[in-house]
């Protein structure tokens, strides 16, 4: 264990220029659904001074999209008994506001939760939903016999045309989504078109989270966002005998993610580098390591950001990964965890964790012992 002197050091450095950062993953770190690890408030009293404020610069990341920023510190700060602030999260959608070549384009969104609104928040203009596209096009909807028209719809609203696709998170209604994003992406905008299986350009496609799984109250991981995109990527190929190819593809292990909570932890050590940051459940690399996912145009770089001189990341075993079911085939531990099909490689060597521990506990407590034996 870290000494009292040290911890006694890290409170007189707390109003000061910190050299050590946090990144903690939350779907089976600190929290499984709804449900607090148990490790996970101990955890995070340790990392806190007798005013209840954080040691280090600390960030949250979650691939969670279906909610906006604020209520996700909210939620955190009631389950964690800790004050977090929407600063302090980064969401799987929350670098797109940094895109701002597509924010006043009109662009399909399809996942959960209040998606317009989130839409809005980060500065995307024209909005269509897929319920919207589908209430306004009924006869493209049509598995659900229960909600097939009974007669021939009148002529609805002309929506217009869309020129770029986000997709937030998992839907409700995979077969809906499916049907009617495939729709938009053979009809180049227009789904009340024919399809062109030949068209020259893929309409761009951005999607934020690609978690195969995740962990909730279930005792075995749950299909994720990952999942859906698997399914909508074997329809397209099946339909044009083409592979789906994404502008961005955000949230964790993605480049512009870890940047953009970079450049939250250094805000709060008053935009200042950081020598090290330690990513909890994270598959964190140094940024000479990290590759930027996507197959369109270059994803725009938080060019402002002194990257760390270190990242340390620490796997915890309370999530989607266990130690004792084997991985399948020659798997690695993030290929396992991650839809990666169809972006770019990373060698094995740069994407294992650098260390391995039980819980959220166990990686602070080592944390701030790697940082004791430093000082």
């Amino acid at each position: 264990m870290w000494s009292r002197g040290f911890r006694l050091q890290l409170v007189r450095q707390a109003s000061t220029v910190r050299k050590v950062g946090v990144l903690f993953d939350v779907d089976g770190v600190l929290l499984r659904g709804g449900s607090v690890i148990p490790a996970a408030r101990r955890a995070l009293r340790k990392l806190m001074d007798q005013n209840q404020n954080f040691l280090f610069p600390v960030v949250f990341v979650t691939n969670a999209g279906s909610c906006l920023r604020h209520h996700k510190a909210q939620q955190l700060s009631h389950l964690l008994d800790v004050q977090i602030a929407p600063e302090q999260v980064v969401l799987s959608h929350s670098p797109l506001h940094l895109m701002e070549t597509f924010h006043d384009k009109c662009v399909l969104v399809s996942g959960q939760g209040p998606v317009t609104q989130i839409a809005h928040s980060l500065g995307f203009q024209k909005v269509v939903t897929v319920e919207e596209l589908s209430e306004q096009h009924p006869l493209l909807d049509m598995v659900d016999h229960s909600r097939r028209p009974t007669s021939t719809p009148s002529s609805s609203r002309i929506l217009p045309q869309m020129q770029a696709i986000i997709l937030f998170g998992e839907p409700i209604r995979w077969e809906t989504n499916l049907q009617l994003i495939i729709d938009v992406l053979l009809t180049n905008g227009r789904p009340g078109c024919v399809y062109d299986t030949q068209l020259s350009a893929q309409m761009p496609v951005l999607a934020c989270n690609m978690d195969l799984l995740w962990m909730a109250e279930a005792p075995s991981p749950r299909f994720g966002h990952g999942m859906f995109l698997l399914c909508l990527e074997s329809i397209y190929r099946k339909l044009t005998g083409r592979r789906l190819e994404y502008e961005a593809v955000l949230g964790k292990p993605s480049l512009l993610t870890y940047q953009y909570a970079e450049q939250l932890l250094r805000q709060q050590n008053q935009n200042h580098k950081l020598s090290t940051i330690y990513a909890h459940h994270a598959d964190m690399m140094s940024d000479t390591k990290l590759v930027a996912q996507g197959t369109g145009n270059p994803v725009p770089v938080v060019e402002e950001v002194a990257f760390a001189a270190q990242c340390r990341s620490i796997l915890v075993c309370t999530g989607v990964y266990n130690p004792h079911s084997p991985l399948p085939g020659d798997q690695n531990v993030s290929e396992a965890m991650v839809h990666g099909q169809n972006d770019p490689k990373v060698e094995p060597d740069l994407v294992e964790p650098s260390h391995m521990v039980e819980d959220v506990e166990a990686a602070v407590d080592l944390m701030l012992q790697q940082e004791s034996s430093n000082t």
